[in-house]
């Protein structure tokens, strides 16, 4: 694990608030939430693969939306009742960075939605992407 120093000098101002102190990005302003390429999703702070173009879909909820993982494994799930709300809290489990929040309300065949924000995420633009199953 790195130090708070290091993030600190790492990350954006807007990264670091989000990742490391569980902030949210504005609805709809997102750099990959309307992101079409074919590619795979990575921790910004680990640079960890988390998710598919494959598994990206528009929820309209104005976040990148993924009915599945990657590779479960990668991602860690937390109890979040701040707010007034009873959630899921996502986090990279390599990096233990705040991704955004799950929700059972997403399409077939999972019924999960992640609810990630963009810059939690990097993007890699690659051919013929498949999910890992794990």
């Amino acid at each position: 694990m790195k130090d708070d120093k290091y993030w600190l000098e790492t990350l954006d101002a807007e990264t670091y608030r989000v990742t490391r102190q569980g902030g949210t990005e504005y609805p709809f302003t997102g750099k990959l939430l309307n992101n079409k390429k074919t590619g795979i999703y990575h921790c910004i702070c680990c640079k960890t693969p988390l998710f598919t173009s494959e598994q990206k879909y528009d929820s309209g909820c104005g976040w990148p939306a993924f009915f599945d993982a990657l590779d479960k494994n990668k991602i860690k799930f937390l109890m979040d009742d701040s707010h007034g709300m009873h959630r899921t809290e996502v986090r990279c489990a390599e990096c233990d960075a705040h991704l955004g929040h799950v929700f059972d309300d997403g399409p077939d065949p999972t019924g999960i939605r992640y609810c990630i924000n963009s810059v939690c995420l990097d993007f890699n633009q690659a051919d013929n992407v498949k999910p890992i199953k794990g």
